[in-house]
């Protein structure tokens, strides 16, 4: 099992000059990561649905306030579709979060939010901000395959649980392994750069994100 706590990192903000067809609606709302700001729900549920079916996660804003106030607004405004689970570690995690075109994911990578508590263990099937260091959390998430009580420690706080569809998350592609330059995977910044074109491209068997939507 990878145990490499510290690799679940964002990788530093790089500017490209990439040329991407007019902003929609959404779009144009997902622009301005300081206009998103709603508070979330004090207890609320996100239906992914993927390219191997649906899973639940259930939202707690008492465990982590900063990390449930974003994840409610990324997914309120459609940041997570179409989006590709980009790390898949057999027996520790699998990580997602940066959007397939680069013009979305470009101003959220210097968007963070303040650290929480950590009110709650990396067990399997909780979900966490991804992080590269104190206050630096974005839109980078990870799910637990399995207990990580070493994530504690670090400062990775959960802020949700899979609660249906947790053999949906265990079924997502994992043969690429760790991410470049360690391992094989996909290189994250490429991915900022060039969106879901490289992914598509260089590792078409990733499994995605269709749709994450709030549930009533």
């Amino acid at each position: 099992m990878n145990t490499n706590f510290s690799a679940i990192l964002l990788t530093p903000a790089l500017v490209f000059g990439v040329l991407m067809p007019a902003a929609s609606a959404q779009t144009g709302n997902l622009a301005n990561p300081a206009a998103l700001k709603e508070a979330a729900p004090p207890v609320y549920k996100v239906r992914f649905d993927t390219s191997k079916g649906p899973f639940v996660v259930e939202v707690h804003r008492d465990w982590a306030p900063n990390g449930a106030d974003r994840f409610y607004n990324l997914v309120k405004n459609g940041f997570y579709d179409d989006t590709r689970f980009f790390r898949v570690i057999s027996g520790f995690m699998i990580q997602f979060g940066i959007n397939g075109d680069p013009k979305i994911s470009a101003p959220w990578r210097g968007a963070t939010i303040n650290d929480d508590s950590v009110k709650q263990s990396n067990k399997r099937g909780y979900i966490t901000f991804a992080t590269s260091g104190p206050n630096s959390r974005t839109s980078q998430v990870f799910i637990n395959f399995a207990d990580n009580a070493g994530l504690d420690r670090q400062g990775f706080s959960p802020f949700g649980q899979v609660v249906s569809g947790m053999n949906v998350v265990d079924a997502l592609f994992s043969g690429y392994g760790e991410g470049a330059p360690s391992g094989r995977g996909p290189d994250q910044g490429r991915i900022q750069q060039e969106g879901n074109a490289y992914l598509k491209k260089d590792f078409p068997n990733l499994d995605y994100i269709k749709k994450a939507t709030i549930e009533k």
